[in-house]
């Protein structure tokens, strides 16, 4: 497919914003294929996305954002994030000790279902080594003792990894760590976790416990961005199952396992193909 310039963009609402924008992406011979809008009424905020075909586009790509900048960042106070659909986002996956999510995204993306390079598979311990040896991937891994005693000097050799494999966002699958300040401050809004629980409801350990001991009649999965609150980062993408008085708190796991895998991997495809707007502790998803 043609190479195309993804833009997403909030600011204050005012009228005359697509006019202008959708105008400037023409006059310089752009073909758009995509443009979908929302206007928050509450806040009075325009968000925004727009995609277009770069042949033929009279302005280089690297003088694109510059561009957008002077022209409309300052006028509409307007916050503007670009990407090309021909640069791969590099996702780098951490783990523990369940296999279920990361088995599911391995398997996605050997399909070609997402266009991103895996360049490395983290982990606090040795078990799922053979998962990612079955998919070709390096496999790092740092333990981290009971009392947290190098947990900072794991991180700095984690960040590092990072950087070098020049890494762009972090899925985190199922991996049983607490992020530190610092990483969630280098990669903000692109840190993904998977909670298994329908939040805000059973935030933290054993939801699923949480969930039978309440007896609720639905259990529920959550995927969002990871912030320095425990499990109350923006929400990228949630589902739910029915359950009964009949179920366990074991079988209760089994089935919330599926939701985690379809839950989480909607939340990532989402991102990898530049669909999701955060704004405050909320998220824009576009179709």
């Amino acid at each position: 497919m043609k190479p195309t310039a993804i833009l997403l963009l909030h600011c204050p609402d005012q009228p005359g914003i697509i006019t202008e924008i959708t105008k400037f992406i023409t006059d310089n011979q752009g073909n758009i294929v995509y443009l979908d809008q929302y206007v928050d009424r509450q806040d009075g905020m325009f968000f925004m996305r727009l995609e277009w075909e770069l042949e033929n586009f009279l302005i280089p790509r690297d003088k694109i954002h510059e561009y957008f900048e002077t022209l409309y960042a300052r006028r509409y106070n307007m916050v503007c994030n670009l990407y090309f659909s021909d640069i791969r986002p590099r996702m780098a996956i951490f783990v523990s000790k369940m296999s279920h999510c990361l088995y599911d995204l391995l398997a996605r993306w050997k399909a070609g279902e997402y266009d991103v390079d895996i360049p490395c598979i983290v982990s606090n311990h040795e078990d799922l080594r053979y998962v990612a040896e079955q998919f070709g991937i390096p496999y790092y891994v740092w333990s981290i003792k009971k009392d947290h005693s190098n947990k900072a000097e794991v991180e700095q050799a984690e960040m590092e990894l990072l950087a070098n494999e020049k890494v762009t966002f972090i899925v985190l699958a199922r991996y049983m760590q607490i992020i530190s300040d610092e990483m969630i401050q280098t990669y903000p809004n692109h840190i993904i976790n998977i909670h298994h629980s329908f939040l805000p409801a059973f935030v933290g350990a054993k939801p699923y416990h949480q969930a039978w001991e309440r007896g609720v009649k639905i259990i529920g999965a959550t995927s969002h961005y990871v912030t320095a609150e425990l499990d109350a980062g923006p929400i990228i993408e949630q589902d739910v199952t029915r359950i009964t008085h009949k179920d366990t708190p074991e079988s209760l796991v089994l089935k919330g396992k599926d939701l985690e895998k379809i839950v989480l991997s909607r939340a990532v495809r989402k991102h990898i193909e530049r669909k999701v707007l955060t704004y405050h502790n909320k998220t824009i998803i576009f179709n």
